[in-house]
């Protein structure tokens, strides 16, 4: 049976901008509460908490909704790729670059997310096409990079295999984007089914592999395990749920530029709560990522404009910050 699809597009509708900026806001902090996390838990066991706890609460919204997980081997099979792509390993990744890198810096190698998607696009799906203002964008955004990773100084920074770590999180987004898109869009099912379904096969992937390869916490300060929980029931469960009210009353071109605002807030808060510092390059590289992802993303966001048919919509990929 085809799960509720989503209303159709009330661009008027009230309270979408609050929570716009929420999610901004969630999506922004998460590396500050990585960041946090990984002063006394192994990345691997960070990720396992985010997930289990995202999954929790996109399982009970399924359930007041009353609607199903999906049911079928091939789509298992997919969410189970989407799962580690999406979400083991960029999560994980992410936490091994913050024990080397402020969370600023992550913040911003995170945006080059669409960067990596659009790529991949091209190689993956057969109606995306490189056209100059695409390719310009796809230039400016790696122009960006360079100038974050501080490239003239031959790439020798102390901060270089943190930002490569982040950047393949990045890159690992960029690749589940097109995949979601190709091989889960059409399901039948709803974005809501779909994700909590991803996140229950992180749950079970991650419940395996963090015993094996990580030793157990030999403390559990209350305030890692706070950033954790927020972690998993903001960034991972309810900033889906924002995410979905977006889409559903703004469009998902709305809803994708909320990744341009992440950086933003990501960089705040490590400035105002942790006390980090910003070299004049990461700011500076950081605006040409964004600006150069609009770009490389323009005609992939005019045709999510009217699509509301109830299957996940490629902005949901990015919603697992």
């Amino acid at each position: 049976m085809r799960s509720p699809q989503l209303p159709p597009q009330t661009t008027g509708r009230p309270g979408w901008r609050l929570q716009y900026l929420t999610l901004a806001l969630i999506w922004g902090m998460s590396f500050l509460f990585i960041k946090e996390g990984v002063r006394a838990f192994a990345p691997l066991q960070i990720t396992l908490g985010r997930v289990a706890t995202g999954a929790a609460v996109l399982i009970a919204v399924l359930l007041v909704r009353r609607e199903r997980l999906p049911r079928g081997r091939s789509t298992w099979g997919h969410l189970v790729v989407v799962a580690v792509i999406n979400n083991v390993i960029p999560f994980s990744l992410f936490g091994y670059a913050e024990q080397r890198i402020p969370s600023s810096l992550a913040g911003i190698c995170n945006a080059s997310a669409p960067l990596f998607g659009a790529l991949v696009a091209f190689a993956m799906l057969p109606d995306e096409r490189l056209s100059p203002r695409r390719a310009a964008g796809l230039v400016a955004g790696f122009t960006g990079v360079f100038v974050v990773l501080g490239a003239w100084t031959g790439l020798a920074g102390h901060d270089l295999p943190g930002a490569l770590l982040a950047l393949g999180g990045g890159l690992c987004y960029g690749i589940g984007f097109p995949y979601t898109r190709r091989f889960l869009t059409g399901t039948g099912y709803s974005s809501l089914s779909l994700a909590a379904g991803q996140l229950l096969c992180s749950t079970m992937i991650l419940a395996v592999l963090t015993p094996l390869l990580t030793s157990a916490p030999t403390r559990w300060p209350a305030t890692a395990i706070l950033c954790i929980v927020l972690l998993g029931v903001l960034g991972t469960g309810i900033a889906y749920l924002l995410n979905y009210g977006i889409i559903a009353a703004a469009g998902a071109t709305v809803a994708t530029t909320v990744g341009y605002v992440m950086p933003l807030v990501s960089i705040l808060a490590g400035i105002v709560l942790l006390g980090e510092r910003l070299t004049w390059n990461e700011p500076v590289g950081a605006a040409f990522i964004v600006a150069g992802a609009a770009l490389a993303q323009a005609r992939t966001r005019r045709a999510q404009a009217g699509g509301h048919d109830g299957s996940v919509p490629e902005p949901l990929a990015s919603s697992h910050r």
